[in-house]
């Protein structure tokens, strides 16, 4: 059993008791009385989330283990306050057969027993070459629980609504990459001002709404639920919101870096800010912290995509796209409250219950038997991204060698701590 006293949730002064993995009860400091011999934690004022759940995240193994591991990139997440992780299947070998998914789970069961754990996405085509569909009802029997393309858009809209109609029979969501793959062929970032004083190819917003216009409209066709990933663009937020009305259902996600960053993060150079879909304009920023605010936007991932520091320091045009973001979401996240953009409230729904149930993912709602999954937040803790204070293999995040205010100090899943700062 575990005791947990004077945490501050939601703004108010509280304890937890935990027992068999289990919330076995919650209420004010004071209320609740710690039984014998139980395990008692004090907060010390902390704040108490409930784990969060990254539903967008690229592991890199099998076949891309010098960037990224299941080992290591489930620690991040421990450290990161995240206890679910759904991993893309864009590995080598593909994610397209029952015996990765099983190397997957078997890997994460080995190297993190008591979470965080790990879900495996089905590749949508074999290879993830758009072509022929992948034997999903083998990858849901293996464990996968969505089904996405990610990283090669499906251009071809017959085989976009055979996987959306199988998947949807198996009870696995499409999770689409939305990217016109001709209107954004060889960009590099925004299409705008900032691309043509760099001199580099950019990606028009519509090369994304484009995309996501056409998932709506066979979501609506077909009476079917569809998943946008990663939005970056108010454009694709207008189509999103018209669809809404409409009653389709359609669910978006995105990311801390498209709620704090421009494409002016990238006047340097800097390839750590190169990611796909790209950094856009102020005006979209505005535009997506108001979605996320609404409700517009379901979800925040960090779409964490880990590339070593040798791959990063390539010429803008040659270096891979992609941020990593386990670690730092969290704080990132915070920093959101501190300017009023969001508050906890937020952060609860958007990183944990509803992500949870888009993906039938039991969250933690402090109620008496939900899963004792919870963590610990220090706002008043600064920390230095580097590499030494990152737990992912990789550290191509643009927030390298800034500071960041707030960080997880210790994490629990299912009663068992597995994410302790040192003090």
């Amino acid at each position: 059993m575990l005791f947990l006293r004077n945490a501050r949730h939601l703004g108010r002064m509280c304890d937890l008791l935990v027992r068999d993995g289990r919330v076995a009860a919650f209420g004010p400091s004071g209320s609740l009385n710690a039984p014998a011999g139980v395990d008692i934690v004090d907060a010390a004022d902390r704040i108490l989330f409930p784990s969060f759940v990254d539903a967008h995240v690229h592991l890199r193994e099998p076949g891309f283990e010098w960037k990224e591991d299941v080992r290591s990139g489930l620690e991040a997440a421990a450290y990161g306050g995240i206890a679910h992780v759904l991993c893309m299947a864009n590995t080598d070998p593909v994610n397209d057969c029952a015996a990765v998914t099983r190397d997957i789970l078997a890997r994460g069961a080995a190297s993190h027993p008591h979470g965080p754990f790990v879900h495996p996405v089905a590749a949508a085509t074999m290879g993830l070459e758009g072509k022929a569909l992948a034997p999903l009802g083998e990858l849901k029997e293996a464990g996968c629980i969505a089904v996405s393309n990610d990283g090669r858009p499906l251009a071809d809209s017959e085989i976009l609504r055979r996987v959306m109609e199988y998947g949807a029979d198996l009870g696995l969501i499409l999770i689409d990459h939305c990217e016109d793959p001709w209107l954004a062929r060889g960009a590099h970032m925004n299409e705008g001002d900032m691309s043509g004083m760099l001199g580099l190819r950019g990606q028009p917003d519509v090369a994304e709404a484009i995309q996501a216009e056409r998932d709506i409209l066979l979501a609506e066709y077909l009476d079917l639920p569809v998943h946008i990933a990663h939005v970056s663009a108010r454009r694709t937020l207008e189509v999103i919101r018209r669809g809404k009305e409409r009653g389709v259902r359609v669910t978006a996600e995105t990311c801390p870096h498209y709620l704090l960053l421009t494409e002016e993060a990238l006047a340097g150079y800097d390839a750590n800010a190169k990611v796909n879909p790209p950094l856009r304009t102020r005006a979209d920023v505005e535009a997506m912290r108001a979605a996320v605010k609404s409700g517009l936007i379901d979800i925040m991932v960090t779409d964490h995509a880990p590339h070593a520091a040798h791959e990063k320091e390539h010429p803008l045009d040659l270096a891979p796209n992609g941020i990593t973001g386990l670690d730092t979401a969290v704080s990132l996240l915070w920093s959101l409250v501190e300017e009023g953009v969001l508050d906890e409230r937020d952060m609860i729904r958007l990183y944990s219950h509803r992500p949870g149930e888009i993906f039938g993912i039991p969250t933690n709602s402090f109620r008496e038997g939900d899963p004792a999954d919870f963590f610990l937040f220090d706002p008043r803790r600064e920390w230095v991204v580097s590499p030494e204070t990152l737990h992912s293999k990789s550290a191509n995040t643009p927030w390298l060698g800034r500071t960041l205010r707030g960080r997880v100090s210790a994490h629990w899943i299912g009663g068992v701590r597995v994410a302790q700062l040192q003090s």
